[in-house]
């Protein structure tokens, strides 16, 4: 449990600060906004210098999503098979290579030796199995479709899973040509300009503007090189800390989904997510409130977040979920239309598998288009960058061939 001081606004529009206990900064804003506060910003005070916090993070075991995936389809084959779920999980914790996992199966199963139930016990190592996966897990404990529900959590992790493999498939080669291109300008500006500098300072001719202007570049480039790596790499560092502040998250996924060039990406990806995640729960027994606060801790874009919190408000108070989605500028009206269609047939959960498959195609070809219109533009911009500093370059021997021939 950490510890975070957070400010906010009550109902009223007023400021409030203080602290609050919370698993992490999800459940913070969670806890917050259950006392009618909205947050705005959270700073985590728990756990001794933010140095050695940071150090243990670095090197303390993880459990990735593929990891778990596996555990939770192996889990619920041995289920259905008819062997108990004591000797399931000491099965499972005995084959496994991730020293977490491991560690975790083995802590669930004495729990569970101990009298509680699975899904009492996953919740005690939220490290590994997160509200989503444990709310899972005691619906199915209570419908006693435990095997089916592990099954169909392993299929919604293996197409989360998907979703974001393409994406990062889809940024894997713009980064190359932008590490190329910060390779290509950095070797011309620090090896071949100087060149360029020694012939002009012999001819002690006046220079054109641009062709000064790149000089200068170049002379930072060799003489300020300390400078140039940390914009390089502060620039980053300093854009990803800000992410994790509540203002610079709430920034940043607004501009991701607002992008002209990769915002309808996002929107896709972040609908898809929040349709199957919501079908997977009202599936499985889970309230729609409840599905709804789950959907929105998980719906990786603070957007999407706030319009289902937004969402969660309205059907608490009695009204169908279509209502207050149709008034969310990022949930695409079919989607509401066919939120409303299930509704009324009494099928939200199918109702929503289906607009979940549909983005999750969809996602697919989004991605290849983005990929097929990013990849000559980043070209053309590299292209662009060296043609002018090769042209800045040339402009004074153009000028005295000019020069030369009008004589």
């Amino acid at each position: 449990m950490a510890k975070f001081l957070y400010q906010a606004k009550n109902a009223a529009g007023q400021l409030s600060t203080g602290q609050i206990d919370a698993q992490d900064e999800g459940d913070a804003r969670v806890k917050l906004r259950a006392r009618n506060l909205t947050p705005l910003r959270l700073v985590n005070t728990g756990g001794g210098s933010k140095a050695f916090s940071s150090l243990d993070n670095l090197f303390k075991p993880t459990v990735n999503s593929r990891d778990l995936q596996i555990f939770t389809r192996q889990f619920s084959t041995l289920i259905n098979a008819g062997i108990p779920i004591v000797d399931s999980l000491k099965m499972l914790s005995e084959g496994k290579k991730n020293p977490l996992l491991k560690d975790t199966a083995s802590a669930v199963r004495e729990a569970i030796e101990g009298g509680r139930r699975l899904g009492d016990a996953m919740a005690q190592h939220p490290q590994v199995f997160d509200r989503f996966f444990v709310n899972m897990v005691r619906a199915g404990e209570e419908a006693g479709i435990l095997d089916n529900i592990l099954g169909r959590l392993s299929i919604y992790m293996e197409k989360s899973e998907k979703i974001k493999k393409q994406i990062k498939g889809a940024m894997l080669y713009p980064s190359v040509i932008v590490a190329v291109a910060i390779v290509v300008v950095t070797g011309i500006l620090v090896f071949i300009i100087p060149k360029f500098q020694e012939l002009y300072n012999s001819a002690g001719k006046q220079l054109p503007g641009v062709t000064q202007m790149v000089i200068k570049l170049s002379n930072l480039f060799i003489n300020q090189w300390y400078l140039v790596i940390a914009v390089i790499v502060g620039v980053p560092f300093g854009l990803v800390q800000w992410y994790k502040t509540a203002e610079g998250r709430d920034a940043m996924d607004r501009f991701f989904i607002e992008s002209p060039l990769f915002g309808e990406l996002v929107q896709k990806a972040a609908v898809a997510r929040m349709t199957r995640t919501l079908s997977t729960l009202l599936s499985s027994g889970v309230s729609v409130i409840e599905a709804l606060e789950i959907a929105a801790r998980t719906a990786g874009n603070r957007v999407i977040e706030e319009a289902l919190l937004r969402s969660k408000e309205a059907v608490t108070a009695g009204r169908p979920l279509a209502a207050p989605l149709l008034k969310e500028a990022q949930i695409p009206d079919m989607v509401t239309q066919m939120i409303a269609i299930g509704e009324k047939s009494g099928t939200l959960d199918v109702m929503l598998g289906k607009i979940a498959d549909f983005y999750e195609d969809d996602v697919e070809n989004a991605v290849k288009g983005l990929t097929s219109l990013i990849e000559p533009l980043l070209m053309v911009v590299l292209g662009g960058i060296i043609a002018f500093l090769v042209t800045a370059m040339y402009l004074p021997i153009f000028d005295m061939a000019s020069v030369a021939g009008a004589q």
